[in-house]
């Protein structure tokens, strides 16, 4: 039982020691379109060669994102 607490103990200050970075697509510049009738949209690249090697050999585009901002919120 004391190691079992002892565990329990450990993880919450791991926890609340790991920053938590929510991602969002508005901070990142290029978006992947599925190549299927879903037209599936994953906005979540910062350059294009990022998006074009996420599709190559399963198909689809690489678009602007619609939603980028013109940066992160943990840019500066």
């Amino acid at each position: 039982m004391r190691t079992v607490a002892t565990l329990a103990a450990f993880c919450a200050v791991v926890f609340a020691c790991v920053p938590a970075h929510a991602q969002a697509a508005y901070g990142y510049r290029w978006c992947s379109l599925q190549a299927d009738r879903s037209g599936a949209m994953s906005c979540y690249f910062e350059t294009r060669a990022q998006c074009e090697a996420t599709i190559s050999g399963i198909g689809g585009s690489c678009i602007p994102s619609p939603y980028y901002n013109g940066g992160g919120p943990y840019r500066r």
